[in-house]
Order: structure tokens, then sequence, then C-alpha cells
């Protein structure tokens, strides 16, 4: 393994996170290339180890990846570093769209143009979809996860973590015995110097400050703000899509922050800059801030949304890193995830058909006592239906990409509206 030295290292993971752009997919395969086949910073068994264990911790596996990275090459303060630029070019984008929302958002010719912007964000939840589902749904089992999970949503809407906990009990329960994976002697782990209650300790003091922080300040919505993405944080598997449908349904329906279409919005928008897509935490605290108390509010609410969702991802790096060999031979844990992928393929499914309805319909009531969206039929919309058939063909049928989709739907909604 080459140890980079600090300006370099510096310098590769700074351009890694301003180009990070099209999702986790493309940011792993960004971070390969330049870590691992141009560099040979970290051989091709660890990163593919690391990404393993990324995939099995709560969070977003990408930014998470590039934490470890760091932590192998330069230590916790390494670490530090590599998750810190990979997200904070993003963050600082969403912090300047999220006040131009805010201010501007309301305006006919710009609700109009996100028309547009909400049909390719269907699109491209069903895009996830695919790609989730080609790798999750292995067999009958996966396909019946799946089917559960999305009826235990959209038809009960039951709470999503209690579908992740249960889905890892499944696979865990179900799991059988696998071969060990073998250590990969390049890159040898630094288990013998682990610190967890250290790392726990620290880390968890850390994520908890900004909460006590506020509650000392009696800033009741600040404290609502961190108590709910820190419950997030500890549920995100799957990637930002996962949760997506259970962060509507409470900052809409729950708390009553934003509304379901500013919610496809802040997605849209999230799609656009570079860095994890749960910085759309980031742009749903700020656009809710803004509304209690103005641009000062909205940046405390984003500050404190970005702590509690990224301050456990370096927990979960930190703790588990010199733990992975250990981790790697544990066959339930693997299966516990299979079953949370399996699982997350409902979720996302879920999600995507709650976004289109609300699209597609300007009303969308519910039946008691069960919670199954039923669209109110005078009020189908069919421009916006148009855009999301428009959508599918430019991004399912020629491949063209979300930002450059975006931009024409936006257009072409500013035309026919």
């Amino acid at each position: 393994m080459i140890r980079p030295d600090l300006p370099e290292f510096t310098r590769i993971f700074g351009r890694i996170g301003v180009l990070a752009f099209g999702g986790p997919a493309a940011q792993i395969a960004l971070m390969h290339r330049e870590l691992v086949e141009q560099r040979g910073w970290l051989s091709e068994q660890g990163f593919l180890r690391a990404l393993g264990l990324c995939m099995l911790l709560p969070g977003p596996e990408a930014m998470q990846l590039a934490t470890y990275a760091g932590w192998r090459l330069r230590g916790t303060w390494g670490g530090l570093l590599a998750g810190l630029l990979f997200v904070l070019p993003g963050a600082v984008v969403i912090a300047v769209l999220a006040l131009l929302y805010a201010v501007y958002g309301q305006l006919p010719p710009v609700q109009a143009a996100f028309v547009g912007i909400k049909a390719a964000v269907i699109v491209v939840v069903l895009q996830a979809l695919t790609k989730v589902a080609g790798k999750a749904l292995v067999g009958a089992e996966g396909a019946v996860l799946a089917t559960l999970s999305f009826v235990a949503l959209f038809v009960f809407g039951l709470p999503f973590p209690l579908i992740i906990v249960m889905a890892g009990l499944w696979g865990a329960l179900r799991a059988g015995s696998a071969p060990a994976m073998t250590a990969d002697p390049a890159q040898p782990m630094q288990s013998s110097g682990a610190r967890p209650l250290r790392v726990i300790f620290l880390w968890g003091a850390l994520w908890a400050a900004p909460l006590v922080a506020v509650w000392l300040l009696d800033a009741a919505f600040l404290l609502e703000v961190g108590l709910f993405f820190s419950k997030l944080a500890m549920v995100t598997f799957g990637g930002a899509y996962a949760v997506l449908g259970y962060m509507t349904q409470t900052v809409v329906t729950d708390l009553g922050w934003i509304t379901t279409e500013q919610m496809i919005d802040a997605l849209g928008l999230a799609e656009t800059t570079p860095g994890p897509l749960i910085l759309v935490t980031q742009f749903v605290a700020m656009l809710a801030g803004f509304v209690q108390g103005g641009p000062t509010n909205a940046f405390a609410a984003g500050l404190v949304a970005l702590w509690v969702t990224f301050c456990p991802c370096f927990l979960w790096i930190f703790l588990a890193g010199p733990f992975l060999d250990r981790i790697s031979t544990q066959p339930r844990l693997s299966a516990a995830l299979t079953a949370i992928t399996a699982a997350v393929v409902g979720v996302i499914l879920n999600l995507s058909l709650w976004f289109a309805l609300h699209v597609m319909f300007a009303e969308v009531g519910r039946r008691a006592p069960i919670a199954l969206p039923l669209p109110v039929w005078h009020s189908f919309d069919p421009v916006a239906t148009l855009l999301i058939a428009v959508a599918a063909i430019l991004m399912l049928r020629f491949n063209l990409g979300f930002v450059k989709s975006m931009i024409i739907l936006a257009f072409a909604a500013l035309a026919l509206g």
C-alpha cells in the first residue's frame, strides 16, 4: 500500500469530492479509478472488502468508502479529511440552492419549471429501482421480501425502521454457513490497535453535542430537526432512496415541515449537486428552517442536519474499520444485508409511486384506517403526466443524463404552462 503525502492526498480527495456527481455507483467508480487503477493507493481486494463493509453500515456508502480509504492511507485525520472533502462541496451548493428556492421557489415561472424537474425526478427514482432490483432480487425470497415491504409501506404505512429491522432479523435467522473471506495480505488490518470504547465515546459525544446545545438554548425546532435526522442516520441502509419515503412521510405528513411537492423539488436539486444524495436532508432542514424563522434559522437547521447526518458516518467507519477482517467472516451480517437490500426494492417502489401520484394529481387522499393513497381523479394534471412520459423517453430510451433531461423538461414545462 502506497502512503501519499498530505498535499497529494488532499488534492485527489478534493478532486473526488468536486466530481462526485451521478449517485453512489458513479462515485464509487470514480474512487476506484483514482485510488486503485491510477495510483495504486489501495489494492483491488482491499477496495472491494472496504466497499462490502460500507454496504453493511448505515449511511451513504460512497462517503463512508471515501472516509475508510482516507483512514487506511493516513489514519484518523486522513479519514476525517477525506470524508469532509467528499461532503463539503455538495453541502455548499445545496445551501445556496435551498436559499434560492426558499426565496424564489413560489414564483409562478419557477413553479412551472419545477413541474418538469419533478417529472425527471420520478424517472430517476425508477432508474434507481431497476438498478437495485437487478442486484437485490435473487430468487423468490427476495421478491417476496420486496413485495411485503412495498405493501407494508404503501398500503399500511408501517414505519420504515420497523421494516428494516424485521428484514434484517429475517435474513440473519435464515443465514446458513458461508465460507470466510481471506485476508488481504497487501493491507493488514489494524484490529490490534483498535480502541472501540474510546471511539464510541468520542464520536458519540460529538454526535450529541449540537443536540445538547440546542436543548440548552431551548430551540425546540432545531432539537426536533436534530433528533429526527439522527434517527434517520441510524436506518439509512440501501442508500438515500431507501429512506426518502420514510423522510417524506415524516417531514410532510407527520411534522408538516414542507409539502410533498417541495420534497420532490428538493430531491431534484440534490440530484444536480456533487456528493452523496443524502444531502437532501440539509435541503429539507433549510427549507423548513426558512419557514420557521428566515435565512438565519435556515442555516442553523441545515448545519444541525448536516452534523447529525454525517457525524455518525465517521463513528461507524472508525469503529468498524479496524475489525474489517473479523466482520467479513460473519455470514449472518451478510445475509441480513441481503434481506434488507431486497426490502429496499419495495421501499423505493413505494417512493416512486408516491411521487408519481402527487405529480400527476393535484389532490391525493387516504382511505382510513389504512394508509393507501388514493388520487382525486378530477385533479388529474395532463401536462405533468405528459412530461413524465417525455422524461421516460429521454432517460430510459435515449439514456440522456438527469441534468440534461431536467433542463429540457423545465423549459418544456415553461412552454406548456
